[in-house]
């Protein structure tokens, strides 16, 4: 889950995700005639292993997440892999990824073949963009990977850099609620792509790399949607910067406005918000939570909301009466903890 800094991983800036307790669990069992069976809830999918890099006919799209870590590790071995999971799909909080990396810690394991975790989330980001389709930047996979419990990790993007900063709301009796607005969310669809093009492109136009937008110091010559979208980008990797500060110096009432000013720019300059985010964001302000925001892609998923431990309650109450006003389905609600990243049991 990211706390702050969306959209920003595929433009070289920086972020600040967290890992979550809740757990996607891949068990693994080999077996020799060169076949591969998946497995997740009432689902089945099964094929040849010899046969992966050609399209997967009839399959679901969530076995393409599981077959693209299998090629991208170049993995010929026939196995059963079995798929557990209590992350929610569609909200915006990394269930994708969180399916790559179980796989990806699982075979490495079973098949010893001794892959580094930076090896481990290069493979999944591939298996991602390649094999699925969707044109993610890299910064799912690195927490799912890379997470340790009462931290978030910054990540540089352009230096290629990770630093875990402490990060325990509970210290200071506050709680991250993550409201599930149940608006479905996914990354294959095309906005989440053209998002991506435009920041790629405003680069260009500026003389930047194109994977650099955040270092542009000057936006002068941008057409207007291009100008917008240049401008979340380099905003928000201040913002991260300035939340990471205020965390260093305990400085907690800093943090929400920072989200509040994050939510307001991936709605009005980077338009990725919707209106169920919209008025979870805005009701959650208004019954007590210090900051707001839309986490993950967008259009749709989740909000992320700082909430006095006190006020969890009363927010849940207000966002939840909101939507049953508008006619909306009841959003979902839990607190999210810091966890720690994939691992082998």
């Amino acid at each position: 889950m990211n706390l702050i800094g969306e959209h920003v991983d595929y433009n070289g800036g920086r972020c600040l995700p967290m890992a979550l307790t809740r757990c996607t669990t891949a068990v693994v069992t080999l077996r020799d005639d060169g076949l591969l069976s998946v497995t997740s809830e009432s689902r089945r999918w099964s094929g040849a292993m010899d046969n992966l890099d050609a399209p997967v006919v009839d399959a679901d799209a969530w076995v393409l997440y599981v077959v693209g870590v299998l090629i991208a590790l170049e993995v010929e071995h026939g196995m059963d892999i079995e798929i557990s999971s209590d992350v929610p799909v569609g909200a915006g909080l990394s269930s994708s990824a969180a399916l790559e990396c179980s796989v990806a810690v699982a075979v490495n394991e079973a098949l010893e073949l001794g892959r580094s975790p930076d090896e481990l989330v290069d493979a999944c980001v591939r298996a991602e963009g390649e094999t699925v389709g969707a044109p993610t930047g890299g910064l799912d996979q690195a927490i799912a990977i890379h997470g340790s419990a009462e931290h978030a990790l910054l990540i540089d993007f352009a230096a290629g850099t990770r630093e875990q900063v402490p990060f325990d709301p509970a210290v200071h009796g506050l709680a991250v609620l993550v409201i599930d607005t149940n608006v479905s969310h996914e990354l294959t669809d095309g906005g989440y792509g053209s998002r991506r093009d435009d920041a790629w492109a405003a680069a260009e136009q500026l003389g930047l790399d194109k994977r650099a937008l955040a270092q542009a110091t000057s936006l002068d010559g941008l057409p207007e949607q291009l100008m917008r979208r240049a401008r979340h980008v380099v905003s928000e990797v201040k913002r991260v910067d300035d939340f990471v500060a205020a965390l260093r110096t305990d400085d907690w009432a800093m943090l929400g406005p920072l989200m509040d000013a994050s939510h307001a720019s991936l709605r009005d300059d980077y338009e990725v918000s919707c209106e169920e985010l919209d008025v979870a964001v805005e009701t959650a302000s208004q019954a007590g939570a210090l900051g707001t925001r839309m986490t993950g892609g967008g259009f749709g998923g989740s909000a992320i909301a700082l909430v006095p431990l006190e006020r969890v309650n009363a927010v849940q109450s207000a966002v939840a009466t909101a939507f049953l006003a508008r006619g909306w389905a009841e959003p979902d609600f839990f607190t999210a903890e810091p966890g720690a990243g994939a691992r082998f049991d």
